[in-house]
């Protein structure tokens, strides 16, 4: 029997948030796997698309990996630090830089459709 599109999201969120890294599709493919041998990988990329779309999962475009979104911004973007040594995320409020970003791109006539802001670096437990 398939799986309601609720019930799946609720299933890769789950893995998301079992794991303290991002993950690529296909390591999130691989852990659903395990209760599920026939899920195909368009069924968790289209999942991660709506979970993303909805604010409930962040794409960390540089790194090809998703992240669940661990705090409350509905209208802010967040600013994803990227810890190159350990691999942890964090995520911060961006609201405050967002009109200076838009305001750069705007001066060029770019019309931006979303905002997507990473930073890597080292976390302060690995920079210690």
């Amino acid at each position: 029997m398939r799986k309601r599109a609720v019930a799946r999201q609720s299933d890769v969120l789950g893995v998301l948030n079992a794991c303290a890294r991002p993950m690529t599709a296909y390591q999130i493919l691989e852990r659903l796997q395990v209760g599920e041998p026939d899920i195909a990988p368009p069924t968790v990329y289209r999942t991660l698309s709506a979970l993303t779309d909805q604010g409930r999962a962040h794409r960390l475009e540089s790194i090809k990996a998703f992240v669940p979104c661990r705090c409350s911004h509905v209208k802010n973007v967040p600013v994803l630090a990227i810890c190159e040594d350990c691999g942890t995320v964090e995520e911060h409020d961006g609201s405050e830089i967002l009109p200076k970003i838009s305001a750069l791109t705007y001066q060029s006539g770019f019309k931006p459709a979303r905002h997507i802001v990473e930073i890597h670096g080292q976390c302060g437990a690995c920079a210690a």
